[in-house]
């Protein structure tokens, strides 16, 4: 009696693990679905002008647009780079997602500038002065070698 109440165990643990296994992970976390969200805003926001300290559609600077995207999409997150960089967790650019963060060195500064990627090796930022938020390619040489860290919240 005892060992078939146990291969039932076993069998129902067995179809809970292979289950649980199949098919595409599910993307149902409300930080998830906020990442993916902010991702959308701040893509919407391509063409804005660069404006240091800025978080509106006025101008943005990096931290800011992370800042004011997260925000438009329900999640409070820091304002700084360094803030946003020391309350994210890191994530291998092998498992990155549509909304998680990309941390890069200019200038011998680390964690300096930050974008927000939007998948297929493309990324959404406010790149300085002058400049207009746009989408770059991680494939591009320059990033490539400033890229120091993903991150996720």
């Amino acid at each position: 009696m005892h060992s078939t109440r146990w291969l039932e165990a076993a069998a129902l643990a067995l179809t809970v693990l292979l289950a649980g296994c199949a098919g595409e992970p599910a993307r149902n976390t409300a930080s998830g679905d906020a990442a993916y969200e902010a991702s959308t805003i701040a893509a919407a926001m391509v063409g804005k002008p660069y404006r240091y300290g800025g978080n509106s559609p006025r101008g943005f600077d990096c931290s800011g647009l992370v800042y004011y995207s997260y925000r438009q999409a329900g999640l409070r997150v820091p304002r700084s780079t360094e803030t946003q960089r020391a309350h994210s967790h890191k994530v291998s650019l092998a498992r990155l997602t549509r909304g998680d963060l990309l941390f890069f060195d200019q200038q011998g500064k680390f964690s300096s500038h930050v974008g927000i990627y939007l998948g297929s090796n493309r990324f959404v930022h406010a790149p300085s002065s002058g400049k207009r938020v746009r989408v770059d390619s991680l494939n591009e040489s320059y990033w490539q070698r400033h890229l120091v860290d993903a991150r996720r919240f």
